[in-house]
């Protein structure tokens, strides 16, 4: 365990022994050094933040963080530290974007502060003000002067004081703070270098984004509870170019990178064999893969892809945590290759493990990842969630976790922290445990995730509630009939993919335009989530599967997708380059495929511009260009 009582005394040693070290560099557009942090500059400014909020009696307050990626964003999150400030990290609203997620966490959170720089100040003080909330002060940090660091005084903070809220998503909407301490800092920091075993000469390159646990905790605490050097880039800039990301583990020789299992696909896919050859990924000691379901394939493939320029396999980190476990649960070792087991398909169905034969036929078989073992000083145990009796092992049931890393619970929701921070275990006397939602069993110490207990969509790395994505359908329409829609996940090609089941009312069964429905329901789905549709499937009215109490059957109608059973009067289906589920009819497979092909264009350099402009759209949303309607504004 960690000596220091908070994470401003940990920082404090790190930088009385390094002032000069740079601790962070920020890669405009991935690529070019356009801003550095020492250390001694990191500390000074968070110091002169400080006593700034501490001259407006901020000790004890809120403040969100309204920023654009970058080194404000880290000098204001340790700045709210060094003041007894509790961070709530945020997104930043968006042009031409609601603000009422922004605006939620504000009312939950009772910030009475809000942290941005001028610019974003001018622009988001607006819609606050537009919103009827005109109770925010905010305070650009951008303009204040090191030397204010001088009237800093050191707050008499505990290990059990709040840090900052981590907010999630909440499953009708509103979302739910996280409670992390700076006890629950330094112990998951602590258990997170025991897995990844950084040293201060080692660097760490990050596209994540810094607002959430894995791109907050592991890519921007952990640098500085360690004392090494980190790049730090947009996530945009890897996503228009994923070639970005391995460029700067390259150049920067970093030992210590990671990112949700898409990210390794994706680069796979996008960065072609010219741009692998000028990599050398010798220096990769540990590519961390969580936030997501780890899958052996991707692993495979990205090995094999850039093995030619020095990546070895065995370099994986497949591992395991969750926000309400400050970030990382499970982990392995760093020296080891990660481990693949395959299982009998039925037995996983029925909650058991059973390692298949080797005659077992492929089709028969699931190949899971191990994500790593338990760490010292933690429980770790599945539990049987209809008994709640610890499970044996092999045997599914839900991931139970209990440490110094658990937070403190949900802010102002006491029924929610009771239910998910104090279960409780016979053979485990004085032990309150986390439950995590998550499905998995534990073979030999190592933790297999399988699945999740709840219906959420994970994607991409990033959490969504399928309620959420419900009521933004709901009104996506006036065809589609409210309370009667379903939003799920289906495995299409190894990613997980969302798809949406409604109800058409029965006054627009007999003129449904389907294509305007469908085009309807993805645009308010993508402005409100961020989120493509796999598939749209439009029912008949008063068919989709609910419970005796009304509440709607996702399973059932993900069962109902799969296998066709679905009332469907109409769907649509983004193109797929491999086999779609069993229940599309091939007539339905795109309503969009043909359109480049349909459209005539005089001007040769007219055509030249307009495929170039399809081909970037369709990189930056990661889609097909088939995909792309030209027809469409931006």
């Amino acid at each position: 365990m960690d000596k220091h009582r908070t994470f401003i005394d940990r920082l404090q040693d790190i930088v009385a022994r390094q002032s000069d070290k740079t601790a962070f560099t920020f890669l405009q557009g991935g690529e070019t050094e356009s801003d550095h942090l020492s250390y001694q500059q990191l500390e000074t400014q968070a110091r002169a933040i400080a006593a700034v909020l501490q001259s407006y009696n901020a000790t004890g307050e809120k403040a969100l963080l309204l920023y654009q990626p970058g080194l404000e964003f880290i000098t204001a999150f340790v700045g709210c530290l060094y003041a007894g400030v509790v961070a709530v990290p945020a997104y930043p609203p968006r042009a031409n974007r609601s603000i009422d997620r922004v605006l939620s966490i504000v009312a939950d959170a009772d910030a009475k502060f809000a942290l941005t720089t001028q610019d974003l100040q001018d622009k988001i003080e607006i819609k606050f003000h537009q919103a009827g909330n005109t109770g925010l002060q905010f305070i650009p940090t951008n303009p204040i002067e090191g030397d204010l660091a001088d009237n800093w005084l050191k707050p008499d903070l505990t290990p059990d004081d709040l840090a900052f809220l981590q907010y999630t998503s909440g499953s009708t909407g509103k979302p739910k703070g996280v409670m992390v301490s700076h006890g629950n800092l330094l112990a998951n920091s602590s258990a997170i270098n025991r897995g990844f075993q950084n040293i201060p000469q080692h660097k760490v390159v990050s596209w994540l984004p810094p607002y959430h646990d894995m791109g907050l905790i592991g890519c921007i605490i952990q640098p500085m509870y360690v004392g090494l050097s980190m790049y730090m880039m947009p996530p945009v800039s890897f996503l228009q170019r994923p070639y970005r990301w391995l460029q700067a583990i390259s150049k920067y020789r970093a030992t210590t990178s990671g990112a949700p299992n898409f990210a390794y696909d994706l680069c796979v896919s996008q960065i072609s064999e010219a741009q692998r050859e000028t990599l050398d990924l010798s220096c990769w000691e540990l590519a961390f893969s969580g936030a997501e379901p780890v899958r052996a394939d991707t692993i495979k493939q990205f090995s094999e892809y850039f093995g030619t320029c020095g990546f070895r396999r065995k370099v994986f980190y497949p591992c395991y945590g969750m926000a309400e476990s400050t970030l990382i649960i499970t982990g392995g070792s760093k020296q080891e290759a990660p481990i693949f087991r395959n299982f009998q398909k039925q037995s996983l169905e029925e909650n058991q493990a059973v390692i298949s034969s080797t005659d077992t036929a492929l089709d028969n078989q699931v190949t899971l990842v191990g994500c790593g073992q338990n760490f010292a000083d933690q429980h770790l145990a599945i539990v049987n969630t209809d008994t709640l009796e610890e499970c044996p092992e092999g045997q599914i049931g839900e991931i139970w976790a209990s440490s110094s890393s658990t937070a403190q619970g949900y802010w102002n929701k006491a029924a929610l922290t009771e239910y998910a921070f104090q279960g409780s275990l016979t053979g485990y006397p004085d032990v309150t445990f986390l439950r995590t939602g998550d499905l998995g069993f534990i073979q030999d110490g190592e933790l297999f995730v399988t699945g999740r207990l709840k219906d959420l969509i994970i994607i991409r790395g990033r959490n969504h509630y399928p309620q959420d994505i419900e009521l933004t359908v709901d009104s996506g329409h006036e065809a589609v009939r409210s309370g009667a829609v379903a939003a799920f996940a289906v495995e299409i090609e190894g990613e997980e993919k969302l798809v949406i089941v409604a109800e058409v009312k029965r006054t627009h069964l007999r003129k449904l335009d389907v294509a305007a429905v469908s085009k309807a329901i993805r645009k308010t789905i993508f402005q409100n989530h961020e989120l493509n549709p796999y598939a749209i499937v439009l029912i008949k009215t008063g068919s989709i599967p609910k419970t005796s109490s009304g509440k709607i059957q996702r399973h059932a109608c993900k069962a109902g997708f799969l296998d066709g059973s679905l009332n469907v009067v109409g769907e649509s289906v983004k193109q797929s380059s491999g086999n779609s589920p069993k229940g599309l009819a091939p007539n339905v497979a795109s309503e969009q495929g043909a359109v480049l092909t349909a459209r005539h264009i005089n001007s040769k350099q007219g055509t030249v511009i307009e495929n170039w402009l399809v081909e970037n759209i369709a990189q930056r949303l990661a889609v097909s260009k088939t995909q792309i309607d030209i027809r469409e504004p931006f």
